[in-house]
């Protein structure tokens, strides 16, 4: 199974800005395991302006984009050495991607970055993948790393993509806000009543949210990939997915007939 994971930076990090150690720990070690049982695993990780952040001491995220390009400058390197080191302790090899808009829009550019990923897994690599926020001249020229991990998704015909986020899913309502909100386990059309439900991101850390997630699952839906959104505290998650199991919500990619 290829398996494209996005890591969001609230899963990451704590919201002092640091690592959260314990559970990259926890994620490298999985990911590994998967890796060992034959799945082609591709990361697509936020972070690195919540990274750098931290290894700056500044009291809160940048607001101003000089000051984000270079928190993010010194976070990816945070970043790529810590997921260097922990799957290096497994015997594995990554290797990192930065890209831009250009990247993705221009036709020669996405052949090019394609043809990377696919070489990388006949290697035997991890990828890692983030946008290059150091050269951005917008927060997100992509649009998010939500968005970025679909349209990964969709050009290397990935079997799932897994959003690791705060949440277990999508819920019928903003659950931190109604006790009633019930999970929706099974989407199996993007309708204007999913978008409806879809609500910004209450975190500092980031800068996607749930309507973000939604846009991704439907390049996914178009391209013919499932996606799933599921909790990054609870990695196992990853492992009920590898098996064909059912976990926080699925968005399901429409199949050839």
């Amino acid at each position: 199974m290829k398996i494209v994971v996005k890591i969001g930076t609230s899963t990451l990090a704590y919201p002092t800005y640091r690592l959260n150690i314990r559970l990259v720990e926890e994620l490298c070690k999985t990911l590994s395991d998967l890796k060992n049982a034959g799945h082609e695993i591709v990361i697509v990780s936020s972070g690195a302006i919540a990274m750098g952040t931290g290894k700056l001491m500044l009291s809160s995220r940048p607001k101003d984009t000089p000051t984000k390009q270079a928190a993010a400058a010194v976070g990816q390197c945070e970043l790529m050495y810590t997921y260097d080191k922990q799957f290096s302790d497994y015997n594995h090899t990554v290797g990192q991607i930065l890209l831009n808009n250009s990247d993705v829009q221009n036709e020669e550019r996405h052949n090019n970055f394609q043809n990377t990923i696919t070489r990388m897994l006949e290697l035997g690599v991890i990828p890692i993948i983030n946008e290059n926020d150091t050269v951005s001249t917008e927060e997100i020229l992509i649009g998010d790393n939500d968005t970025l991990s679909a349209v990964i998704a969709a050009s290397i015909k990935a079997d799932v993509l897994v959003i690791l986020s705060d949440i277990d899913g999508l819920y019928t309502a903003d659950p931190h806000k109604d006790s009633n909100a019930k999970l929706i386990s099974v989407v199996e059309e993007i309708t204007p009543e999913i978008f409806a439900i879809a609500t910004g991101s209450d975190s500092e850390l980031g800068t996607g949210g749930m309507i973000t997630k939604i846009n991704a699952a439907q390049i996914c839906n178009e391209a013919g990939t499932d996606m799933i959104i599921t909790n990054g505290r609870d990695l196992s998650s990853l492992y009920t997915i590898a098996d064909g199991g059912s976990v926080g919500t699925r968005f399901i990619g429409k199949k050839a007939e």
